[in-house]
């Protein structure tokens, strides 16, 4: 497993085409990725859940992977 830590500096918070990013990246690996924020825990391949974390600027973010690939 591994995590990373990142805190969210984009002034609007993290928005639609940063999400869409993230999700297209992730599903590019057969690993689960996830991300733990105040609220709880979001699948980083789900845009929905992803746009649900409703993850604001300034909010911490740690990022999971867990898996090979």
């Amino acid at each position: 497993m591994l995590s990373y830590k990142v805190t969210v500096r984009n002034r609007q918070g993290f928005i639609f085409v940063p999400q869409g990013f993230l999700c297209g990246e992730a599903i590019k690996y057969k690993s689960s990725i996830t991300f733990q924020y105040a609220g709880g825990t979001a699948n980083a391949k789900s845009v929905l859940s992803v746009l649900g974390a409703c993850v604001k600027s300034g909010d911490e973010i740690t990022l999971v992977c867990e898996g090979g690939g």
